[in-house]
């Protein structure tokens, strides 16, 4: 079908054809062509990035990437922060870029897990690995010079299951606090049954097709949970405050609207951004003017969200 993407974008969507994420070791070669291709954060000179390896129950351990502002004094904000990818796809190299900025500009520390991948590690390695983030981040806080009443969680994409899984398992395990949720986006429903879903069945950078795949690889047979699949959580009450952003011709775009308009029916705090004109994570798009919007309104939600200073 015919689409009214934004002018700055149109000519960029012929060449945008989705990973197959049917060829695992194919989609993971695209995704790295692709971030390999994206302009540097500058200076990096203002982050420090340093990798440690942290151990995980019931799992091999896993490695996260810090990024530390080296201008800002005092107990700071964190963010973990996992890559996108379709639960199949990405590696610490993916989110550098933006983790670099959002480190820079907000003022936080920024940590991303390279957690387990889909089909080789399904539901709940990969989530896993991330609640171990989330609880090393917590314990090594004074190490880190973070301020333990201002850690969120955030994620493009299925990061943004993960993210929101993040914050219905710290709830439910009674673990460390999440005082913010950042999601653009997000990938939080299998069951694919939204307008949007169903409509988008040729859209650059992610359409249908590969979202069931996508769900396919992650649940591993398994039948979906609220903490895989956020959008079946019945009790959303008590999550944290939360931004949800999505973009039009998306075929997650539905179930970000229907997620965060749950949120508010259940008293979360929540801000909600659509951007006409857009499709999946054509953020990367840097010099369109939607895509400085979106990464402005990044910036400002997690600056309003972390209480940065």
């Amino acid at each position: 079908m015919r689409y009214d993407f934004d002018p700055e974008l149109e000519p960029f969507v012929a060449r945008l054809r989705p990973p197959d994420y049917a060829q695992p070791q194919a989609a993971r070669a695209a995704l790295r062509a692709i971030m390999a291709a994206q302009p540097a954060y500058e200076p990096e000179s203002r982050v420090l990035v340093e990798d440690r390896s942290i151990p995980v129950p019931g799992g091999p351990g896993t490695t996260v990437r810090l990024y530390r502002p080296v201008d800002r004094i005092g107990p700071r904000p964190a963010l973990v922060f996992p890559h996108w990818g379709g639960f199949v796809t990405g590696d610490l190299e993916t989110p550098h870029t933006v983790a670099t900025r959002i480190a820079d500009l907000v003022g936080a520390v920024v940590v991303s897990p390279d957690y387990r991948l889909a089909p080789e590690d399904p539901f709940p390695a990969g989530l896993e690995d991330c609640y171990a983030t989330l609880e090393w981040t917590a314990d090594h806080a004074t190490e880190l010079g973070i301020d333990t009443d201002r850690i969120g969680v955030g994620g493009f994409s299925c990061a943004g299951a993960l993210a929101t899984g993040l914050a219905l398992l710290s709830r439910d395990r009674q673990g460390p606090a999440v005082c913010y949720v950042y999601l653009l986006f997000p990938q939080l429903d299998d069951r694919l049954e939204t307008v949007s879903a169903q409509m988008f069945v040729d859209t650059p950078m992610l359409d249908r097709p590969n979202l069931v795949v996508s769900w396919k690889h992650y649940l591993g047979g398994a039948k979906a949970s609220a903490y895989a699949a956020p959008a079946r959580a019945e009790n959303l009450s008590s999550l944290p405050p939360t931004f949800v952003g999505v973009c039009e011709y998306d075929p997650l775009r539905d179930e970000g609207i229907t997620f965060a308009h749950r949120l508010i029916l259940a008293g979360v705090k929540t801000e909600v951004a659509h951007y006409p004109g857009t499709f999946h994570a054509s953020i990367g798009i840097a010099h369109a003017a939607v895509s400085r919007r979106m990464v402005t309104d990044q910036i400002s939600a997690l600056r309003r969200g972390l209480r940065a200073l």
